[in-house]
Formats: C-alpha cells, sequence, structure tokens
C-alpha cells in the first residue's frame, strides 16, 4: 500500500512539525551530496531551523561557493538592469535631441525671414546682430581670398623673374671665350724649342 500524499502547508502540531523537519533536513542534506558526488556539481546547502540553528553542506569551500554566487548574483542584476537603463538613457537624448532640432529649425526660420511675427523685440535685435557678425565674417573672408590671390600672383611673378635672370646668367657664361695657354716642345730631347699655342 503506498504512501498517501502529504499536504504542502504548515504543520500545526509543533512535535510533528520537529520530527518532520528533521527527516527532511537529513534527506535533503543527503540529496545535496548526492548531487555533488555524482554530477561533480559545487554545491552548498544552508538550512535555519525553526529554532534558528544552522545547519549546512558543502562540496568544497563554503565561503568560495558563496563568493561564486555573490559575483554572478551581481553581474546577473548588473545585466537585468543595463539594457533598461540603456533604453531610459537614449530615450531622454532622443527628446533632447528632437528639441535642439525644433529650435534650430525656428532659428532658422527666422534667419531666412519667416515667422517673424512670433518674434520679440529682444528676438529681432538678436537675429540683426547675428546677421551682421555673419556679414563681417563674409566680408573678412573675401577680403582673405583676393589678398591671397594677390599674393599668389606676386610670387608667380618673382619665381619667373628668378627663373629667366638664371637663364640669361647661364647663357651668357656658356658664350665666354676662354684663352688656354699650353707649351708644346718640338724635337730630340736636349734640343727642343718651345712653341707657344694658344686654344
Amino acid at each position: 500500500m503506498g504512501r498517501g500524499k502529504t499536504e504542502m502547508r504548515r504543520i500545526e502540531n509543533a512535535t510533528s512539525r520537529q520530527v518532520t523537519f528533521s527527516k527532511r533536513r537529513n534527506g535533503l542534506l543527503k540529496k545535496a551530496f548526492e548531487l555533488s558526488v555524482l554530477c561533480d556539481a559545487e554545491v552548498a546547502l544552508i538550512v535555519f531551523s525553526p529554532r534558528g540553528k544552522l545547519y549546512e553542506f558543502a562540496s568544497s569551500s563554503m565561503q568560495e561557493t558563496i563568493n561564486r554566487y555573490m559575483a554572478h548574483s551581481k553581474n546577473t542584476n548588473i545585466e537585468k538592469r543595463m539594457p533598461e537603463q540603456n533604453a531610459q538613457q537614449l530615450k531622454l537624448e532622443v527628446a533632447a535631441m528632437a528639441k535642439k532640432i525644433e529650435l534650430l529649425e525656428g532659428y532658422k526660420r527666422k534667419l531666412l525671414g519667416e515667422s517673424f511675427e512670433s518674434c520679440s523685440m529682444f528676438e529681432l535685435h538678436e537675429l540683426e546682430c547675428q546677421l551682421e557678425k555673419s556679414l563681417r565674417n563674409v566680408r573678412g573672408k573675401k577680403a582673405l581670398t583676393e589678398e591671397n590671390l594677390v599674393l599668389h600672383h606676386k610670387a608667380e611673378v618673382s619665381l619667373q623673374l628668378n627663373e629667366n635672370r638664371e637663364t640669361v646668367e647661364n647663357d651668357e657664361n656658356g658664350e665666354e671665350d676662354i684663352e688656354v695657354e699650353t707649351e708644346l716642345f718640338i724635337g730630340r730631347p736636349g734640343s727642343r724649342r718651345q712653341c707657344n699655342i694658344n686654344a
């Protein structure tokens, strides 16, 4: 005849509760030991009795297993929080960028002469100052470009003059006659007479 199922609820009788705790605790510790040996698993089991007494089993070092559990639990929690935090951060950044784009588009419309009716006197003054500043920048760049072209032209002319001068000097040096004086002796040794030949 098989055993009946035990209803899963707190046992009201204190003695029966203590006996059941003692039996099941021993069975749990035995199963933890068997799991660690048969499967080469790292097992740590901690049980506190209703009176606060500690029972434990560890297949290796209890403290090392607890440290390993804490590290794993911390990493798991961080990994779970990361997508949520990233999503929230991205939402905030998108909202901020959308606001900046809206402000810039409004500013651009005003610079192009649109939507002046919604501008205050202060905004109109700011736009005027910005336009004057931009105009000064454009004029300054134009002046610098023109000055750069003039200097570039002067440099090219100067370079061309130098090249022409060097060409003329080389041509003049090439046409000069160089007079070389040589001594030539004719006859037998002892009765030589000297002739000067200009080349």
